[in-house]
């Protein structure tokens, strides 16, 4: 073996485990600013029938609140709307923010996520509609980003959490709208879309926050907004969900300098 062998040999080692940590796709958690207060919020409109909405519901630009048979257990407009046009402003930024991840996005394509078990990252998905049960495991600071390309769509589609995992931690973003039939949704959807970004529930419940650029409609569909959700709020929550937090680094700068001065040292020691 001659020295550039020798040398390659002790050196990729080292750029392998460099290489990893620089390339893991951890997800990162919007700040939400105000529209976190909100468990339902609208552009143009609200609507919802026997249902349930645990948490704020708001609307902004727009006006259109309409309530037929629908238990509110929070705060509604006219009481919201002082408070609406800044929510809106922090979802459209909050919006953006997830889909300028899509750089660090594992791709789940054709697939209906039926049976996968994921842990924190950010995932690019397609319009394929989503059935079965798809598990979420990790920490209580693990973040999970879904960037949808095209609507989400799903028809009997649960999210199950493991792990400590926190169902405010998890986000949905579709690039158009999502529309959700007797499913059991974990997490946050933000519908950003200006044209087509609505969120229609019918049937089943949804642990988290429904937030449209157009409109939000629920017919016999409940949502536990994050400030209320409990662990008997939602089959299978969890208890004690808090505010969304950021994953650590996978490597600190403590540990890339030592990765870096051994492999210095190895180097040198090829050439004495």
């Amino acid at each position: 073996m001659n020295d550039r062998q020798k040398y390659l040999a002790s050196y990729l080692p080292v750029a392998a485990a460099l290489f990893s940590c620089a390339t893991a796709a951890f997800a990162a958690a919007p700040s939400l600013g105000t529209v976190s207060g909100f468990a339902v919020l609208g552009g143009s409109a609200v609507t919802c029938t026997s249902g349930v909405v645990a948490g704020d519901a708001g609307v902004s630009p727009g006006s259109a609140f309409t309530n037929t048979g629908c238990t509110y257990a929070g705060a509604t407009p006219p009481a919201t709307t002082p408070f609406a046009a800044t929510a809106r402003a922090d979802f459209l930024t909050a919006y953006a923010g997830l889909q300028a991840q899509s750089a660090s996005c594992t791709y789940k394509l054709g697939t209906t996520l039926a049976g996968e078990n994921l842990a924190p990252g950010v995932y690019c998905l397609d319009a394929v509609a989503k059935t079965g049960v798809l598990t979420l495991t990790g920490p209580a600071d693990g973040v999970w980003v879904f960037l949808v390309n095209g609507a989400l769509t799903g028809t009997n589609f649960s999210v199950a959490m493991t792990g400590g995992g926190q169902p405010c931690n998890v986000f949905w973003a579709p690039s158009a709208a999502a529309t959700l039939t007797t499913s059991a949704l974990k997490g946050n959807i933000l519908a950003g879309d200006s044209i087509n970004g609505s969120i229609t529930l019918t049937g089943g419940t949804m642990g988290g926050r429904a937030l449209a650029a157009v409109a939000v409609t629920m017919t016999d569909a409940s949502i536990v907004g994050c400030g209320v959700l409990t662990a008997s709020s939602l089959p299978g929550s969890v208890v004690s969900v808090p505010g969304p937090v950021a994953p650590p680094a996978t490597c600190t700068d403590d540990e890339h300098e030592g990765r870096y001065e051994a492999n210095e040292h190895r180097h040198m020691q090829m050439h004495m």
